[in-house]
């Protein structure tokens, strides 16, 4: 079985940062603690301020679907909306090479 990769890259608004980020950080570390995550970093752009990505491995599909309906990313998705200057953008995919 694949492992799956998956960049989600977030926009906040300038004047929201702060509490963007700490969001962000507790949903870092509740992701970490689950079956399945092998990797979960978030990253700020050095060149684009308010914006953020998040590197993800999982084991498998099955376990990154438990992830997306798990209470503390529905928690960050309601809290953070409102924060965010644009969509989440989300790309998934499997190691090729």
């Amino acid at each position: 079985m694949k492992n799956l990769h998956i960049v989600a890259l977030f926009r906040f608004k300038e004047n929201d940062l702060m509490d963007a980020l700490e969001l962000l950080k507790k949903l870092v570390i509740e992701t970490r603690r689950e079956e399945g995550c092998l990797q979960y970093d978030l990253v700020e752009d050095n060149e684009n301020k308010g914006v953020f990505f998040i590197t993800e491995l999982w084991e498998s599909d099955e376990l990154h679907y438990r992830h997306s309906t798990s209470e503390h990313l529905q928690y960050f998705r309601i809290q953070a909306q409102p924060m965010m200057a644009r969509q989440t953008e989300v790309y998934k995919g499997y190691k090729t090479f």
